[in-house]
């Protein structure tokens, strides 16, 4: 029986309980911030705050205590908040082992210090533990819980990684590819999140196809750029972690990102925009301002990224910043 910890229980961390829930040989135990969905998973099988109506196989035990959570697990999964990705692991530290496999499924950058979330948790435990691996993919929480043929992909420098999540993840419904990209597949996750912001304003303001489809493909090309320029490989962001994630949470009514997008087309400002997600959280608000830094110290140009930083985080009015991406000197596509 294999012993997997989730540490994590928003709607992405509770989605993949349930999906390794479902094979029986499966030990697995998910850690929760909050007593209240702790208390929900254990009394009902459902996590009543984030993934509601979704039923979680009652092999999955739920824990607030990080010693039970980790003991003689084989796997962790992280799931957290990106910004809450260094805290946690710090917390965890003492109860995690070299010989554990560590799998991230956060898809954003640390604000300040523009890490990916693999390169945190390396900082964190100070590159004694070599087995880190990044999961990523177009993967609705909701849509892989209850089944819906998903398919996503693990990516690291340690085959034998790749090779056993990929076997302990899959099943009928959930398939899962490896990739020797880590860089790529991580940065891809994180990135989508803020052209899907973008893509969510464009909807907010009752723009049409033209625009989203120019805007899917144009935030592709600057998503590769900064990929390239930080040593990952171009050929990733046509795969699952690039443009399939891209299309899914630029076009999904289920992408949180997209969703606050919307509301800021609609004239909505931003803190009230985030009062009204209930602890939910959009990766992209934080991923911007790192990707824009990132960009920066690497001499990437991205146009988009900046403007929607500049919505986010300045106040810009989003017909203002359409009107000066449009409006940009003339260039070759390539």
């Amino acid at each position: 029986m294999s012993r997997i910890a989730i540490i994590g229980a928003g709607a992405w961390g509770t989605g993949l309980s349930i999906v390794l829930g479902r094979k029986q040989a499966h030990e697995v135990r998910l850690w929760a911030y909050e007593e209240q969905v702790c208390n929900s998973i254990t009394q009902g099988h459902e996590n009543t705050l984030f993934l509601p109506h979704q039923q979680i196989p009652s092999s999955v035990m739920a824990y607030t205590d990080f010693h039970k959570t980790l003991s003689n697990a084989e796997i962790v999964v992280s799931v957290m908040p990106s910004q809450h990705c260094r805290g946690l692991f710090e917390g965890m530290k003492s109860h995690l082992h070299p010989e554990m496999l560590i799998v991230s499924a956060t898809k954003g950058l640390e604000e300040n210090s523009l890490l990916r979330m693999t390169q945190v948790i390396a900082q964190v435990l100070d590159r004694r533990f070599p087995r880190i691996g990044a999961l990523s993919g177009p993967s609705f929480a909701l849509e892989a819980a209850r089944g819906d043929p998903t398919a996503i992909t693990i990516a690291s420098h340690d085959r034998e990684l790749g090779q056993i999540v990929q076997k302990e993840f899959s099943d009928a419904s959930f398939r899962v590819y490896t990739n020797d990209d880590p860089i790529g597949v991580e940065l891809g996750g994180a990135l989508k999140n803020s052209v899907a912001i973008a893509a969510g304003i464009c909807a907010g303001l009752g723009l049409g196809h033209n625009s989203i489809a120019g805007l899917i493909t144009r935030g592709l090309a600057e998503m590769t750029r900064l990929v390239v320029a930080c040593g990952g490989k171009a050929e990733t962001m046509a795969g699952l972690a690039g443009l399939g994630d891209l299309v899914l949470t630029c076009t999904g009514g289920l992408s949180r990102n997209r969703s606050v997008g919307v509301e800021l087309g609609k004239g909505r400002k931003l803190p009230e925009i985030l009062a009204g997600m209930r602890g939910a959280v959009a990766e992209g608000i934080f991923t911007t301002t790192a990707a824009v830094g990132l960009a920066r110290a690497h001499g990437v140009e991205m146009p988009i990224i900046e403007q929607i930083d500049a919505i986010l985080h300045a106040g810009k009015a989003p017909r203002e910043a359409i009107a000066q991406l449009m409006t940009r000197s003339g260039k070759s596509e390539s």
